[in-house]
């Protein structure tokens, strides 16, 4: 490890600790396969769960669950229109964090 690396390890460790514990919980959040689909799915804008399961394999319950996971982690914000429910990504960190390490996963391992 070079000294500057040594020293940005050092200042990252500076950091509070709620940092570490906020950052843990996200990666808990996204840790489920299916959630990343459903922020990367929500990137092109709101879609209620119709749309969502049209693009993604899994039943409605299953996915009714990862969105009210999202939601309570404040990744997602929700309004109904009518009778449907539509999603969308609030937090565009956290799209952003997704997207980097999605596209460095299949650029790394060649998938």
């Amino acid at each position: 490890m070079t000294k500057l690396s040594t020293k940005k390890v050092h200042s990252d460790l500076n950091r509070p600790d709620a940092v570490f514990d906020f950052a843990s919980e996200l990666f808990r959040v996204l840790s489920a396969p299916m959630r990343l689909k459903i922020i990367s799915c929500l990137r092109d804008g709101e879609q209620n769960v119709s749309y969502l399961l049209s693009h993604i394999d899994t039943t409605q319950p299953n996915m009714s669950q990862h969105l009210n996971t999202l939601y309570k982690a404040g990744v997602l914000g929700k309004r109904r229109d009518g009778v449907q429910i539509l999603y969308r990504i609030i937090d565009e960190r956290v799209a952003a964090v997704c997207q980097a390490v999605c596209t460095q996963v299949e650029t790394k391992s060649k998938l």
